[in-house]
């Protein structure tokens, strides 16, 4: 049996002829660009994550951005992320002309260090990125007490948390602004590249509407810097047709996670956590195990499919090593990246797959009699 990480395929099949339909209609009306699904969109996930204000975007790291600079965020500010994240996170700081530094992640939870923030925090600190990553939110109770103590900005990066909550409410809500991806492999994901800024401020999704499409709030007077970062008119269709069946793809997921946990119990490897309080929506499936190159390979050679997510702690990539601003160490961090693996989770896989997956974990890494 061959299981992949992930099957897109199998994820489209029963929304084909749903999604052939919104693509149609589109080459009919043709406003492919900003066009009126992507209003729909916005307003329909702007209801999902229980904010006022939701604004499409070309990507996940345009909409970190774009949030930023609807700030004011930019040259001479600190934006606090942290060292276990996709680079993404940190890319978006650098975009702005703002300087990212590093916070060292929680070693159970894997987000934000709650405890490592504050000595992080300078006169030029204005804003913090806290990842809700692999779809468990961050600690954001005192998160937002520092914030609100050192008049900091919140941006949520939400790409990988897609209706997971914290304490009863949805990521997305839980800050000044939030982002979210919908690359192909999110739990919502779109057949090409999207993104989606959330907020309540009236102001900030003002700004991020003129930011996306060239600076403009009035046709042809461009006030703000001249981006190009609209949402494309057949992607939000797509998202729209899928919207509908997201709570009913993250109880799959959870499901699976759960049973991915009893069967991986009585082995070495690390299971992910969900605190109490929070809902974990399991965009991935991540465990740990010391020897994790050693147990990749053996799953490969099982027809297992694996990633991991991600090798290189951010501040230890070339690029910011090179600009000077790869600071360390981050020893959790740096040890997490050296352990973790991605193991197979979406919807559409079937708990004889789960059994499959860790039997030959089991089989591998626990000695028999």
């Amino acid at each position: 049996m061959n299981i992949p990480l992930i099957d897109l395929k199998a994820h489209h099949q029963a929304l084909h002829a749903e999604i052939t339909s919104a693509i149609q209609n589109i080459l009919e009306r043709t406003d492919f660009i900003l066009g009126q699904d992507v209003a729909k969109f916005e307003e329909e996930f702007a209801a999902f994550c229980g904010t006022k204000y939701a604004v499409g975007v070309s990507s996940g790291v345009a909409a970190l951005e774009l949030s930023l600079l609807a700030f004011g965020i930019g040259p001479g500010d600190e934006v606090l992320v942290p060292a276990h994240t996709f680079t993404a996170t940190a890319a978006a700081v650098s975009f702005t002309g703002a300087k990212p530094v590093f916070v060292d992640v929680d070693p159970v939870t894997w987000t934000l260090d709650v405890t490592k923030l504050e000595e992080a925090i300078t006169p030029s600190t204005k804003a913090m990125i806290p990842v809700h990553l692999y779809g468990l939110p961050a600690d954001m109770d005192p998160i937002r007490a520092i914030a609100k103590k050192h008049n900091l900005i919140i941006v949520e990066d939400a790409c990988q948390g897609h209706g997971a909550t914290y304490k009863g409410t949805r990521t997305g809500n839980l800050g000044d602004a939030a982002a979210f991806s919908f690359y192909p492999t999110k739990n919502l994901g779109a057949c090409g590249d999207a993104g989606m800024v959330t907020t309540n401020d009236e102001k900030v999704a003002e700004a991020v509407r003129a930011l996306r499409n060239c600076g403009q709030r009035v046709k042809n007077v461009h006030e703000l810097p001249p981006f190009n970062h609209r949402m494309d008119s057949m992607q939000a269709a797509i998202l729209r047709v899928k919207l509908p069946h997201l709570d009913d793809w993250l109880e799959s997921r959870r499901s699976l996670a759960g049973l991915y946990n009893q069967l991986l119990a009585d082995t070495p490897v690390v299971t992910p956590v969900e605190p109490h309080g929070y809902r974990h929506i399991y965009h991935l499936y991540v465990i740990r195990a010391q020897d994790r190159d050693g147990l990749q390979a053996m799953l490969k050679e099982n027809g297992i499919g694996t990633a991991i997510h991600y090798p290189i702690p951010v501040h230890q990539q070339p690029f910011y090593m090179k600009n000077g601003q790869g600071q360390g160490p981050y020893p959790v961090a740096e040890k997490i990246c050296s352990e973790i693996l991605s193991l197979p989770m979406y919807p559409e896989l079937t708990e004889e797959q789960v059994e499959v997956v860790a039997s030959t974990i089991t089989r591998v890494l626990v000695p028999t009699a």
